[in-house]
């Protein structure tokens, strides 16, 4: 019998061979990526998605970034100050690498032939598939109410985002798989129903490091936990100051026990590439005052290019808006022609 454990080494197989091709053929590929602008990008992102785009990109792989506005009101009342993080993230995807000329970046709102192709791939999925989506699951629990039916079909928004400009290479973490095999099951269904239009795109798992907030819980704006890309180095030095610790002199690495401390030690360890106990034995007992005097040197000088770059780019007050809306004439022109190969595939053309 197949397991769990058993299916995911054979995806991870798969993807090690296709990380190879794509660093020997990176023109073959062409990648959707991107998030919900819910706030400003900060280490987490950084981490997490930002700087393997980045590598994608500079590969050579063809770069679509979406800024999923719509999909920030899956678990929300409100989108809040969504234009603000939006040019926000611009700043800092250009900041981080990204050639605006070589890389596709627009808005989820603004390519509405793209919005149009959840109506036939919402009818290639059963209810009973999107409940079973982790993401779906676990937003619907965390929000404590009622399900909503853009929640329900969050899955279905994201395949659009994928199919909409024929990407065949998804990065991805592993927790975000399931998303990745509801898109190739709705690109086979509708090629099965309607005749190949889509191509069935593959995950490229990412090494995604685990990063916590200064406190040891998710890293999160809400939690007043995250170090933003955008921040200068007083108001980082500032933060790690107020990070509560424990009253503990001699400095060790326990997530469990210590995650203040621990989440201290991740962060800078990150930013130098030495490891968190390395790091800790370090200190030894020279306690929290050096943790965090460590962590906000380590951080700092990380972010130090980053930070100068977004600061010189933001001098431009139309810079965003000019590659914003260039991306989006991009894309709309792509989704325009895949949504007219969707009609007549299916035959609604008059």
């Amino acid at each position: 019998m197949t397991t769990i454990s058993d299916s995911f080494a054979a995806t991870a197989a798969r993807s090690s061979a296709l990380a190879a091709d794509v660093a020997a053929h990176p023109g073959r590929y062409r990648i959707l990526t991107g998030e919900r602008p819910t706030g400003a990008l900060h280490l987490g992102h950084y981490f997490g998605t930002v700087a393997e785009r980045v590598r994608l990109h500079d590969l050579g792989v063809e770069t679509f970034i979406i800024l999923a506005d719509y999909q920030v009101i899956t678990d929300r009342d409100g989108l809040g100050a969504v234009r603000e993080n939006v040019h926000n993230a611009v700043l800092d995807y250009l900041a981080a690498g990204i050639d605006p000329a070589r890389a596709t970046i627009f808005t989820h709102s603004a390519v509405p032939a793209l919005n149009q192709l959840m109506l036939p791939f919402l009818s290639l999925v059963t209810e009973a598939e999107l409940h079973r989506n982790p993401t779906v699951k676990a937003e619907h629990a965390a929000a404590g109410r009622a399900l909503s039916a853009l929640l329900l079909t969050y899955p279905v928004h994201q395949a659009a985002d994928i199919l909409f400009c024929k990407s065949n290479l998804v990065p991805v973490g592993k927790d975000n798989l399931p998303h990745v095999e509801q898109t190739r099951v709705i690109a086979r269904r509708f090629n099965e129903r309607y005749g190949p239009v889509f191509p069935e795109p593959q995950a490229l798992l990412t090494s995604t490091p685990e990063v916590p907030g200064l406190d040891g819980r998710k890293m999160s704006k809400s939690y007043g936990n995250a170090i933003s890309l955008a921040m200068t180095a007083d108001e980082t030095a500032a933060l790690i100051r107020r990070t509560p610790t424990d009253s503990e002199r001699r400095i060790t690495f326990d997530p469990a026990l210590r995650p203040g401390v621990s989440a201290l030690l991740t962060t800078a360890s990150l930013c130098t590439g030495t490891e968190p106990e390395v790091l800790a034995a370090e200190i030894g007992d020279q306690g929290s005052g050096a943790l965090k005097k460590l962590t906000t040197e380590a951080v700092n000088t990380y972010l130090a290019a980053h930070r100068a770059r977004r600061t010189e780019l933001a001098r431009d007050p139309h810079l965003v808006t000019d590659i914003l809306r260039t991306g989006n004439q991009r894309a709309n022109a792509i989704a325009d022609q895949t949504l007219t190969e969707v009609r007549t595939a299916m035959g609604t053309v008059y």
